[in-house]
């Protein structure tokens, strides 16, 4: 159970995050587009929380690499968990967008 709650707030194994980004990982950031717009990391995808179960469609592959971020981790972790009951094989909790920025 505590594995569990650690794996779904990013607390689990390192994860290398910029070698998932060369891998061809997409980065969502799942703040609001008024957070997105104040400052984001070049290149990921604004799909807030809420929009994220209509948005399924632009993330057409199901094998490819996610990392979901957000302003402090929480938002990330449940857009982690929510893609992963989806069928999204490989996503990661990113995180906060700023610590992840210095991260890759």
């Amino acid at each position: 159970m505590i594995d569990t709650i650690k794996s779904l707030f990013g607390f689990g194994p390192k994860v290398d995050f910029a070698e998932l980004v060369k891998q061809g990982a997409v980065i969502i950031d799942v703040r609001s587009k008024g957070e997105y717009a104040g400052g984001h990391i070049k290149g990921s995808i604004n799909i807030t929380v809420e929009q994220l179960s209509q948005n399924l469609q632009k993330l057409k592959n199901k094998n490819k690499p996610i990392i979901t971020c957000c302003a402090s981790g929480s938002r990330s972790a449940s857009a982690k968990s929510y893609l992963k009951s989806k069928g999204f094989n490989e996503v990661y909790n990113g995180g906060a967008w700023r610590s992840l920025r210095n991260k890759i």
